[in-house]
């Protein structure tokens, strides 16, 4: 046991005694960890407001028996819009908790860690009404878990087969005549099939460019119930979401 210095996105923390606070952290080096902050909640607390949730700092931390300790933290990011802004808040905690739930105690994971700071980055910049889905469905791919959009999973027909449907226990898109074989399936529209395609095929700028809409929402509701489906639970922040901003 001993210091160590990493950096670190703040997911989430929650009260211990009247003081202090348990940070949920996304590091560089440790993957998630979760850390004390002693007297973070007293006023004139030396951390400030770099440990609230969404923050990017670099830290100085002593590894501890069960819940490691934090004993320095300075700011890298501020992402100051996303504080002043409701929306922009809303879609952060959404993308910080779908990383709370698939990133590993002690285990680094740099492009998890990456594509957090990259999207935190860009929601500060320009916000997006694609922004969470086009994390959530790059997060799929990312776990190994994305849709395949080529040809019917269940037939296994391809080419210019009319692709109807999402199904996310099978993982991917149904043709018309597979329909009527099973459930789990969500109804896909032409555009939003070929939104997701343009977001997992290499263009997600211009995917987060796309403007508000029914195809932007429907696209972000196919990312969440797949998103539940591989986590096997339910996502709290996306239900807040608004999805017409």
């Amino acid at each position: 046991m001993g210091l160590y210095r990493d950096e670190a996105v703040v997911l989430r923390t929650y009260r211990l005694g009247e003081a202090d606070r348990i940070v949920v952290l996304m590091t560089v080096g440790r993957g998630k960890v979760r850390a004390v902050a002693k007297g973070v909640r007293k006023t004139g607390s030396r951390f400030g407001g770099r440990l609230e949730p969404g923050s990017h700092a670099s830290l100085l931390l002593y590894e501890g028996r069960e819940l490691d300790i934090v004993s320095q933290a300075e700011a890298l990011d501020h992402f100051r819009a996303i504080r002043e802004d409701l929306g922009r808040m809303r879609d952060a905690l959404a993308v910080l908790e779908a990383v709370d739930q698939v990133a590993r105690e002690g285990e680094a994971d740099p492009r998890l860690y990456a594509m957090l700071v990259g999207a935190l980055r860009t929601l500060a910049e320009r916000p997006s009404p694609l922004l969470v889905a086009g994390f959530y469905w790059k997060l799929l791919a990312l776990e190994g878990a994305g849709p395949l959009l080529d040809g019917c999973v269940r037939c296994g027909a391809e080419g210019d087969v009319e692709l109807v449907a999402l199904d996310a226990g099978e993982g991917g898109a149904v043709c018309r005549a597979c329909l009527p074989t099973g459930g789990g399936r969500r109804a896909v529209s032409p555009a939003a099939l070929d939104m997701i395609r343009r977001i997992l095929g290499g263009d997600l700028a211009g995917a987060l460019a796309a403007p508000p809409g029914p195809t932007a929402a429907e696209v972000t509701d196919l990312a969440t119930h797949f998103l539940e489906s591989h986590l096997e639970r339910r996502l709290r922040v996306p239900r807040l979401l608004d999805r017409s901003h």
